[in-house]
């Protein structure tokens, strides 16, 4: 991690617990946790290394997995650091990246079918006389009214004063005591469902900006350990056209630094190739670079 900072990348995001671990025999999930929970304590005891670069702590994952006793130390890590702003040290715990999508997907739809806020629109006369008119029904003390001869469009039903005829709703009108109270417009949140953007717009940013990597840049470098050469659910929404995946035979515990060296002066090679062939390099305006164990 030191290492990646001094490299100048700004984000590292690792691997700790995979929601399909829970699958495991209870012991081996069991061991995982306490695993989890020192290292986490050790981060918030011994953590000048993280406000030395700036670093704060981020768990991405199912929360509402963990046990209270593990959330306690999760949470206790990210606001021991969450003053740093220069890097980040994304913990992915639980995790799976089919499970970060379904998420979007779902926060996505439920953004879009949400009501719009209501509009601020002033009372118009008819809905003034409307009120005035349900006082009266009520029992209450009939309100001083004065005549708005001003031209109005008129609801269905209604005729309009300036033709010579009464008009039913008018404060003048004598209604019968049997008579049910008028209809009072607009009083509830109801909306026209064609005020709901339209799905077309949701494009594959609208995606990404759900995703728990939204505030971080583009996934320059994935690192696979342990001589597999799969993605194991990992990262598959971040994985782009320009990531670089190294796919090597230590197991983690034995990544070393010797391992990673050789992996940043390959990754850089290739970006020169890449440079001198002229290649479109994804980037967004400002973003740091962000290394993936």
């Amino acid at each position: 991690m030191e290492i990646c900072y001094k490299a100048g990348v700004k984000v590292v995001t690792v691997y700790a617990f995979s929601i399909e671990n829970f699958n495991r025999p209870k012991y081996e999930v069991e061991g995982l946790m306490q695993l989890a929970k020192v290292k986490l304590e050790q981060l918030t005891t011994y953590g000048d290394i993280l406000d030395r670069y700036g670093a704060a702590v981020r768990v991405l994952g199912e929360r509402d997995l963990l046990r209270d006793d593990v959330l306690q130390v999760v949470d206790k890590a990210v606001a021991r650091t969450q003053h740093n702003t220069k890097h980040i040290l994304n913990i992915c715990f639980p995790y799976t990246s089919r499970a970060e999508m379904t998420t979007a997907v779902r926060s996505t739809v439920a953004e879009f079918l949400a009501p719009p806020p209501p509009k601020n629109t002033p009372f118009s006369p008819y809905r003034i006389r409307q009120k005035i008119l349900s006082r009266q029904l009520e029992g209450h003390d009939p309100l001083p009214t004065i005549r708005d001869n001003s031209p109005e469009k008129t609801p269905a039903g209604e005729v309009n004063e300036a033709n010579g005829e009464a008009d039913e709703d008018s404060s003048s009108a004598t209604l019968n005591p049997d008579s049910p109270p008028p209809r009072l417009r607009g009083r509830n949140n109801s909306y026209d469902s064609t005020d709901l953007p339209n799905p077309e717009s949701i494009t594959i940013d609208t995606l990404d900006k759900h995703m728990h990597t939204a505030q971080d840049p583009p996934l320059d470098l994935f690192i696979r350990t342990s001589g597999v050469e799969r993605l194991s659910d990992f990262m598959l929404w971040q994985c782009h056209e320009d990531t670089q995946l190294f796919f090597i035979d230590p197991l983690w515990p034995n990544f070393d630094l010797h391992h990673f060296i050789w992996i940043l002066l390959e990754w850089q090679w290739r970006q020169k190739q890449k440079d001198r062939e002229g290649a479109p390099v994804r980037r967004r305006p400002g973003a740091g670079r962000q290394t993936v164990a």
